[in-house]
């Protein structure tokens, strides 16, 4: 029976944990191993300057997770370095609460989860659905999509260095038009710094702006979410630019 780990970055009381451990129970062993809270935009940080701690908690409906105080690839590190005893052979991350497109893939801890499977050589989906003031998405239907498609990686495996990244529109499941195979967007950010003064007089900084946007371009995770369309994308370890290794060469640094 295969067994399979499920984290986030939103940390253990996300109710998204919940569906996922619903609907991915059907295809075999789960265990649930989540921060102790939300973690959202850390990246694929490693905790290596302080002991970690982790501890038993349960889920709403009693389900036992084991919580730990590091990050969400923390989490999958632990569990993979002997925290959980037996062997796994699928990490799902998330469902984070908001959408992880384009180059948010670099800040995103759901997205790091996966990522840190995939070091380990396991393959791994990390998976996102869009939140707006206007939208809303299911997280049922979500878990449901995020479990067929677990059950073909495990079936068909996924290559070394790649696994997938998958996000949903914040739609009802009836309005979505189906499922896209994107690559990634460009994101479009829109950060400001916003400076204070504590009560010594001290500067301090909040970055702060309104939301992310993004160029909808057809075959991209963003164009495929404004669409209306879940985005399923494959994502690589091996970050090389082979095409200007190639320019680099003509540059007699050699």
């Amino acid at each position: 029976m295969p067994h399979i780990l499920i984290t986030n970055d939103d940390g253990y009381q996300a109710p998204a944990l919940q569906a996922l451990v619903g609907a991915l129970s059907a295809l075999g062993h789960v265990t649930v191993f989540a921060p102790d809270h939300n973690w959202s935009a850390a990246g694929h940080t490693k905790t290596m300057h302080k002991p970690l701690r982790v501890n038993p908690s349960a889920l709403s409906d009693g389900t036992p997770i084991l919580v730990t105080t590091g990050t969400p690839s923390d989490c999958v590190g632990l569990a993979l370095l002997g925290i959980v005893p037996e062997p796994l052979d699928l990490v799902i991350s998330g469902i984070n609460r908001g959408a992880n497109l384009g180059h948010d893939v670099t800040y995103s801890g759901t997205v790091a989860a996966a990522m840190e499977a995939t070091v380990f050589g396991l393959p791994a989906i990390a998976a996102s659905q869009e939140v707006c003031e206007t939208c809303e998405g299911d997280l049922d239907f979500a878990a449901r999509t995020v479990a067929r498609l677990a059950g073909q990686v495990l079936r068909r495996g996924l290559p070394p260095n790649v696994f997938l990244n998958v996000n949903f529109p914040g739609l009802p499941p009836d309005q979505v038009r189906g499922i896209q195979l994107t690559q990634l967007g460009r994101r479009v950010y829109r950060d400001v710094l916003i400076k204070r003064f504590d009560p010594q007089g001290q500067p301090y900084y909040w970055i702060g702006g309104d939301p992310p946007e993004g160029e909808p371009l057809a075959g991209t995770d963003i164009g495929a979410l404004a669409e209306g369309y879940v985005s399923i994308t494959p994502l690589n370890l091996d970050m090389t630019d082979r095409a200007q290794l190639a320019e680099l060469a003509t540059w007699g640094l050699q």
